[in-house]
Formats: structure tokens, sequence, C-alpha cells
């Protein structure tokens, strides 16, 4: 990541989905604390996400956007660091299945979409970094050049009516 990338960015208010790729991954390893292939991974996620439910300025959105995470990972880190969502704020919801997968949704509008890492992207990863013997560098590297359709699963989903606005529970 070099400084000329930064000094060519967009602006921070600009949609998510239209920023320096480097410049998402900066935000994410900030908040994470180390690079890694799930910062890499959760970058795209995010990005792929908002777009598909139509919220270009997640940050902005409030409580118009919910995030459900099916992992305690990485990636959910830097879904969390560029989206704004947080388990205190009640926008970001954790459902441990295991699976490296975040369903995105638009409040407002209803619509919300699953996005999921596919099964042989990590296998994949070799193939888009030759020379690279470090499979956890050949991770990141891949990941962040990998097509999206190579790298993501993304499908439309329904959140049953109710389920983001169930009842809290005071202490």
């Amino acid at each position: 990541m070099t400084r000329a990338v930064l000094l060519d960015a967009a602006p921070a208010d600009a949609p998510l989905f239209e920023r320096p790729f480097d410049e998402l991954v900066e935000e994410a390893v900030a908040f994470h604390g180390h690079l890694c292939p799930g910062q890499v991974l959760g970058v795209r996620m995010a990005v792929a996400g908002c777009r598909e439910v139509g919220i270009p300025l997640p940050r902005q959105a409030g409580k118009g956007l919910v995030v459900v995470v099916e992992i305690d990972r990485c990636a959910t880190d830097a879904i969390q660091a560029l989206t704004g969502v947080s388990l205190g704020k009640r926008t970001l919801k954790h459902l441990d299945y295991g699976k490296m997968a975040a369903t995105f949704v638009n409040v407002p509008r209803g619509v919300a979409v699953r996005v999921s890492a596919r099964d042989g992207a990590r296998a994949r990863a070799a193939s888009y970094t030759p020379g690279q013997s470090d499979g956890r560098q050949a991770q990141i590297q891949a990941y962040q050049v990998m097509p999206e359709a190579a790298l993501l699963g993304i499908e439309p989903v329904v959140v049953n009516p109710g389920w983001l606005d169930r009842r809290r529970v005071r202490v």
C-alpha cells in the first residue's frame, strides 16, 4: 500500500464500493490489528453486501443496515470496521454457524443478501499467486484480485418479518 494510493483516494464519503481497495483494507487492519486473509475477505464481503442491498454509505445508514455474521473470525472485524455495525447498536448480529458468511439487510427497503466465501476459494488461491510459497500470503494476495464470482457466493434471502425487531432484554 503506497502513499500515492492514499493521495488519489476517494473521499471517505464516497460510496464504499467506489473507494480504493487498499484504503478499505487499511481501515480494516487498523481496527483488527493485523493483515490476514480474513481481513481481505471481509472487505470484499462488505463491499459486495452493501452494493447488493443498495447501501452505498453504510456508516451513515444507522439502524437501516443490519449485518448477521455466521462466524466470529477476522472477516467480521473487517465488516464491522467498514460498515459501522456493532453488537452494542444491535446492528451486528452473530449466529455461530461456523460459515464464512454474512447477511446484509437494508432494513427500510426489506432487501437482504447472504454473502459467503466459496468453498474452493482457498484451494484456488495459489493459481492467482504463482511463485508464492507461503499459503497465507497467497490467500491475502489472491483474495484481492480473484474475480468476485470465484471468491464469493451472493444470494438474495428473506429475513422473516419481526426477526430483526425482537424484544430487547433489559438489565
